[in-house]
């Protein structure tokens, strides 16, 4: 199929029985039947006076006026001849390009369209220039991401409003939500003091981006950077028991009462007064079990709940790791639980860094930074679950870690099951293919800036194609994800090659 050079005519607007109007119009599309003159999802303009209409092709009818009866094209079958044979088909057969106007772009910035376009205007393909400006898109500092589908136009949002306001990336397994997060890291790694560094801390659920670690500035292809990568296994995750307090302590455990927390705060008290090197969980058992002014079952109560965290040995005397000095500028740190097949130890671990993250945050100890968040509907899920621990914290970072530039970014291939309190404060949404009704469904309801029409193409996206809706863009926009500078080796890419490999 041939292509046709950009920025010429490639229809004209034609009357509906309802269009044009402020909202749409249909066009007749140039060229042969064969052309490949225009796609469904392209960006299209039309020019009026000094402004320049924006709109996006929502769908293609090709039409025939000789195949318009039912019954002449069964007449013509039964006789065996076709019905080209007979009459000149060809020349009759032309395509109807249906367009949503998406705005007007007028002395330079972008207007509400507020009038329809005339019938017989010429349709052009839209200026790469001013679809840049009209879509907000940043082509000197921003993060490059990949190209807009259909256009030979890269995609580089500003890293202010792509993550300034949390960044949820939802999508059905194996759509290519995890290669995104990388190529999202490889570009916050690569930016320059100049252009401003984020710390980033992934919490990596499954082991999937443990290969980062072994990055270097020229695989990535800037040789002159200074790449800093740490790999922290979830098996050497420490948390310090002498700074939990104890409603800290009480939210790691399901159904503590407020008479049991003040019992347990009393202990805490006197072990911080008493340890001057620190204490450790069974130090605090120990004290709860020998101290005579708790009541009996309420004894029994806090030294069980006590000894299940203990055998978890996530906690000791001092924390590891120092969160300090792993967030940092331009640092990424990759918190591994893959160790952990225990789902509460998970929580537990995601639980309190949330909660370090945003203390240190607001105090200025530590950099604005972006924390990223695989399997996000494990941790704060729309249901109440007894082992959704760090859910109220994240709520709370979701609300207010915006101020702070405490920064979220989610990763669910769920979205149902992800609360819609932690969601709806996601004013960015990167949205993969998706074919679950449910998931669609609050998908349509968590996003503000999402049509109908972008909803129902979610199902038909490729693998590593995206939808970005919210702040980032000024209209939901079809993205297609660049490919990786690195990538992992000795990775198995299918059912029947690991089937190979564990027969040798």
């Amino acid at each position: 199929m041939s292509e046709i050079p950009p920025l010429t005519r490639i229809g004209t607007v034609i009357c509906e029985q309802d269009s044009p109007n402020v909202m749409e119009f249909s066009f007749v599309v140039e060229g042969e039947a064969h052309e490949l003159v225009v796609r469904r999802g392209e960006f299209v303009s039309v020019s009026n006076d000094d402004k320049i209409v924006i709109a996006r092709v929502q769908d293609l009818v090709r039409v025939n006026r000789y195949y318009q009866h039912a019954e002449a094209v069964r007449e013509y079958q039964s006789r065996g001849e076709p019905l080209r044979s007979i009459f000149p088909t060809d020349r009759w057969q032309y395509t109807i390009a249906r367009a949503q106007v998406l705005g007007l772009w007028s002395e330079n910035r972008s207007v509400r369209p507020y009038f329809a376009v005339s019938p017989g205007a010429q349709v052009r393909k839209a200026d790469g220039e001013v679809l840049t400006a009209f879509l907000n898109l940043d082509d000197t500092d921003g993060l490059m991401l990949g190209n807009l589908a259909h256009h030979n136009l890269e995609f580089k949002p500003s890293i202010n409003r792509l993550l300034s306001k949390h960044l949820a990336i939802l999508a059905m397994s194996g759509a290519g939500k995890s290669y995104f997060v990388s190529v999202l890291l490889e570009e916050l790694l690569t930016r320059s003091k100049e252009q401003g560094r984020l710390a980033v801390i992934v919490v990596d659920v499954h082991g999937e981006y443990t290969y980062l670690k072994n990055l270097t500035s020229d695989t990535l292809g800037v040789p002159d950077l200074d790449v800093d990568v740490e790999h922290i296994r979830g098996s050497h995750f420490q948390i310090p028991v002498q700074s939990l307090a104890a409603e800290a302590i009480g939210s790691l455990v399901a159904d503590m009462s407020a008479v049991q927390v003040r019992d347990l705060r009393r202990v805490v008290s006197i072990m911080r007064k008493n340890s001057k090197n620190g204490y450790t969980l069974g130090d605090v058992i120990d004290y709860v079990r020998t101290d005579e002014t708790i009541s009996k079952n309420t004894r029994e109560a806090l030294a069980g709940w006590l000894v299940n965290l203990e055998e978890t040995g996530l906690f000791g005397k001092e924390g590891v790791p120092n969160l300090k000095n792993i967030v940092k500028p331009g640092k990424l740190s990759l918190i591994d639980l893959s160790d952990f097949i225990s789902l509460k130890k998970k929580q537990i671990v995601v639980a309190h860094l949330v909660s370090e993250l945003m203390y240190l945050r607001r105090r200025g100890s530590i950099p604005p930074f972006l924390l990223v968040l695989e399997e996000a509907h494990q941790f704060c899920p729309e249901s109440r679950h007894e082992l959704a621990l760090p859910k109220s914290r994240i709520e709370t970072i979701a609300r207010e870690g915006r101020k702070f530039f405490a920064l979220l970014c989610l990763v669910s291939q769920r979205p149902v099951k992800l609360s819609t309190t932690v969601l709806s404060q996601c004013s960015n949404q990167a949205i993969l293919r998706a074919t679950n009704p449910y998931d669609l469904e609050h998908i349509g309801r968590s996003s503000e800036g999402i049509d109908r029409a972008s909803l129902d193409t979610i199902t038909t996206l490729e693998v590593g194609e995206a939808l970005f809706v919210g702040e980032t863009v000024s209209v939901p926009t079809f993205v297609k994800i660049r490919r990786r500078h690195f990538e992992p080796s000795g990775l198995t890419q299918g059912l029947s090659e690991a089937v190979r490999k564990a027969d040798k």
